[in-house]
C-alpha cells in the first residue's frame, strides 16, 4: 500500500465542526474519518441508481411510520 501526504484549507469553525461530528480530537484523525466515510457512503456516489436507492428507502420509513 502506498500511502501519500494530502492537505487541504479549512476555516477553523469548518474544522472544530468536523473533529466534533466525527468524534475525533486531532485533525489527523477527523479528516481521515471522514475522507473513510465518504468513500464508503452509498449517497456520495452522484448517480440515478443512488436516488433510486435513496428515495426507496424514504418511502420505506413513511411507510413503516404510517403502520405505526
Amino acid at each position: 500500500m502506498k500511502i501519500v501526504h494530502a492537505q487541504t484549507v479549512l476555516t477553523e469553525d469548518q474544522l472544530e465542526a468536523l473533529k466534533k461530528k466525527s468524534k475525533e480530537p486531532s485533525t489527523k484523525d477527523a479528516l481521515s474519518t471522514a475522507v473513510q466515510h465518504y468513500l464508503e457512503c452509498e449517497y456520495t456516489e452522484m448517480s440515478d441508481e443512488m436516488w433510486t436507492h435513496k428515495l426507496e428507502k424514504v418511502v420505506q420509513k413513511k411507510q413503516q411510520k404510517s403502520i405505526n
